[in-house]
């Protein structure tokens, strides 16, 4: 059966070609799903929207180089390319475009794109290149695809609102699609990255759903104080040996202004460096 599906999906590499394909669908509603490969759950459920709203869908498969820093994990990156096509094939998906480095970013290449301010909050202070890749990037893909409708996860928070802003100012003709984070049964948000902690530290990754957990917990008490939740949530975090807390975040979910105190709805987002691993984590308070 998987072999019967294999041969419904082409693979892409070509800019040339995925052009081709994508007008070949005039007529019809073309989803789309940007991805970095290794594939789960959280994953799937954007594609799966993407199958239900849509009438094609296609998925990319691209580690972009551009939104990674120096001594970051671009050359651990996990991926498994077999194992990613097998899933989107038992999915019904009809392209996956999986381009190269070179492809995307020619030799000459000098063309950026910059969304401000709120990608000068949360990731965007200790990773001041993401941004400005990201954005580049989903841009490029968005001309070279033209869908109508795009997926994205909640759990990326502020990626998210960024591409959401691209696709506001910029005016383009795309629907961006919310789709809620989706977490492990023991709590720790799905992600690629999960592959590379070692069992002890995936242990100590779930400090970050528990703190969360208690954040909400604690509001619903009556405490609505951003710096005494934070630091409850630094507690629960630095009391498992090796985290490294990038940040913790109480802010307006539109701007990502920090706030003094949890009033209305809010956004609680953190990023922690557990071994190789930097994790990130949200939810969001309604008063």
């Amino acid at each position: 059966m998987a072999t019967e599906l294999r041969q419904q999906v082409r693979m892409v590499s070509s800019i040339d070609e995925m052009r081709k394909i994508s007008k070949s669908f005039h007529g019809a509603t073309l989803g789309f799903v940007p991805t970095m490969g290794y594939l789960h759950d959280g994953h799937m459920s954007l594609v799966k929207q993407s199958l239900k709203l849509c009438d094609h869908t296609i998925v990319s498969i691209f580690v972009n180089p551009r939104q990674f820093g120096p001594n970051e994990d671009l050359d651990v990156y996990p991926h498994d390319l077999e194992g990613d096509i097998e899933k989107l094939e038992m999915a019904g998906v009809d392209v996956v475009f999986h381009p190269n480095s070179k492809t995307i970013y020619p030799d000459g290449f000098k063309t950026h794109v910059q969304v401000d301010e709120i990608t000068q909050r949360l990731c965007g202070n200790s990773r001041p290149r993401f941004f400005k890749g990201v954005a580049t990037v989903v841009l490029k893909l968005f001309n070279i695809i033209r869908p109508q409708h795009v997926f994205f996860g909640e759990k990326d928070w502020q990626q998210l609102a960024v591409v959401e802003a691209l696709v506001r100012d910029l005016n383009l003709d795309i629907s961006v699609h919310r789709v809620p984070l989706v977490r492990e049964p023991d709590g720790l948000a799905m992600s690629s990255r999960n592959r590379n902690l070692s069992p002890e530290e995936r242990t100590k990754a779930l400090s970050l759903s528990k703190s969360l957990q208690n954040a909400k917990d604690q509001i619903r008490q009556g405490i609505t104080s951003a710096n005494q939740l934070r630091e409850s949530m630094k507690k629960i975090i630095s009391a498992e040996s090796g985290t490294q807390i990038d940040y913790i975040s109480i802010c307006d979910p539109t701007s990502l202004q920090e706030k003094e105190v949890v009033k209305g709805r809010t956004l609680i987002a953190l990023a922690v460096k557990i071994g190789p691993a930097r994790l990130i984590d949200n939810c969001i308070v309604e008063d």
